[in-house]
């Protein structure tokens, strides 16, 4: 069987599971700070404490985001310099997915800032229409009808996709590495070679 190593940096919710024996090992770094410099030793213990070297992965797996694109830097750095060890395979999976449900349909909806919000549609874990964004003016007609709306930026938008999507707004989630894993085990299609960070927006000159 495979050790897959899954990392999501995208909130400062930080989290990390191993696939391994075909059980999926959960953990949250709560707490801690995308930019957190001994994030990565907490992940050596991680994977030291189930037995697992990083010479015995096969795959590692990051989220993508969108989100804390310091993060999500960060963990793809991470994940590449952790595989230059071994003989593990970089792959991603955009950090929104974790957000899905099962034979549902999700409509995630983010803050991409500059007055601007991210959608992505999805029919399970099928991305139905992926990341574009929207206007506040926008947002009521860019999820259509008989989807669920989630958010993993509850902090800075919830009211506004309450007053938007009413009861069809299911309120803030968080992606965890753990439902990364889920979809990653199941979906192995979903996964993406040579993963970049999902950036909504070009990047401002200073």
């Amino acid at each position: 069987m495979m050790n897959l190593l899954v990392i999501d940096r995208s909130t400062d919710t930080q989290s990390a599971a191993l696939v391994t024996n075909g059980n999926i090992v959960p953990r949250v770094f709560a707490g801690e700070d995308s930019r957190s410099g001994d994030w990565p030793v907490k992940v050596r213990d991680f994977l030291a404490a189930n037995g697992v070297a990083p010479a015995d992965l096969d795959q590692i797996v990051v989220g993508q985001g969108p989100g804390s694109f310091a993060g999500i830097r960060a963990a793809l750095a991470f994940a590449q310099g952790l595989a230059l060890g071994s003989r593990a395979q970089v792959v991603g999976l955009p950090s929104s997915v974790a957000l899905t449900r099962e034979h549902a349909k999700v409509a995630v909806v983010g803050d991409a800032r500059r007055d601007r919000y991210w959608v992505i549609l999805y029919d399970g874990v099928v991305t139905v229409k992926d990341f574009f964004l929207v206007t506040k003016a926008e947002l009521g007609a860019a999820v259509p009808d008989g989807y669920t709306v989630v958010t993993p930026d509850g902090h800075r938008i919830d009211q506004l996709l309450r007053d938007h999507y009413g009861a069809h707004y299911a309120g803030a989630l968080t992606p965890l590495a753990a439902r990364l894993a889920e979809v990653a085990v199941a979906h192995p299609e979903q996964l993406k070679p040579e993963p970049l960070p999902v950036y909504l927006q070009a990047a401002v000159r200073s």
